[in-house]
């Protein structure tokens, strides 16, 4: 098989094992088929913005070009920060957006990715989100009606645990089992104070504490790398070896890792021959 086009983040289903596939242009790879195989990426040289489709000599914020990237609203520093949020100051680079995205229900969770970490998410990028980050386990605690609230509800929690995954411990497996649940119980008495005045700030309906299942996610991964060696496309443009497992955004072979999601808009040419 052998397909050429520009890379997307990689798509995922949630069965046990999570089955991948790897947009490429308008071909979807099935990458399970693939484990214990030898596949190669090959980088064209050329960069797309996955926004106006123009060539770019470089990406910015996963895959837009310069001018993208300064325009619109999903590349600006609030969606890493949500807390940051400006909406309300009328300043959002595009409003209607910003509707659609940030002003619709979002939940705050805990998860088991390398360790125990607090984030956030959309409604509707669960569990996407969970797995897209190489979480084992996932628990939603709150449910709040904006992004900008998510964001300040994490905030709080982040000064008790991590909000960042150790993406290198991450791909060696290096997380165990943790009481999801019983974490979340110690944490809520934690920030009372900080949510009692988020609910007079946004209301009492604003931020909802939620009684909900852990999800457990299985990934896809043969052999867990004991170093991380990781490939990248601006210094060398093939990338080849023996497919071994995928976690989160990452593709494990038998002689290095690469992130998919960090070379969104790249063109390449995959192949098994």
């Amino acid at each position: 098989m052998q397909v050429q086009g520009t890379l997307s983040k990689l798509k995922s289903a949630l069965v046990e094992p999570i089955q991948y596939q790897l947009p490429v242009g308008d071909n979807l790879v099935p990458l399970n088929d693939y484990f214990g195989k030898s596949v190669t990426l090959t980088f064209t040289g050329n960069i797309f913005c996955s926004s106006c489709g123009k060539k770019t000599k470089k990406s910015y914020s996963q895959g837009h070009c310069f001018v993208c990237m300064r325009k619109l609203a999903s590349c600006d520093m609030c969606i890493m920060k949500p807390e940051t949020c400006h909406y309300d100051q009328g300043t959002c680079r595009e409003p209607q957006w910003g509707e659609e995205n940030c002003m619709i229900p979002h939940y705050v969770y805990l998860a088991n990715t390398s360790g125990l970490k607090v984030g956030i998410t959309r409604h509707t990028q669960i569990p996407t989100r969970w797995v897209d980050q190489g979480a084992t386990q996932a628990l939603p605690i709150f449910k709040v009606q904006t992004r900008h609230q998510s964001g300040l509800v994490e905030v709080a929690l982040a000064q008790f645990i991590a909000d960042k995954t150790n993406w290198r411990n991450m791909l060696k497996g290096i997380n165990p089992e943790i009481d999801l649940k019983a974490e979340a119980a110690k944490l809520i008495p934690e920030i009372q104070a900080k949510l009692d005045e988020l609910a007079e700030l946004f209301g009492a309906t604003a931020i909802e504490v939620l009684d909900e299942e852990v999800v457990d996610l299985t990934f896809p991964v043969e052999q867990h790398p004991s170093k991380i060696s990781s490939f990248n496309f601006d210094k060398d443009p093939v990338v080849s070896g023996v497919l071994e497992g995928i976690k989160g955004q990452y593709l494990i072979f038998d002689n290095g890792v690469i992130n998919i999601r960090k070379f969104t808009s790249y063109e390449i040419t995959f192949s098994d021959e």
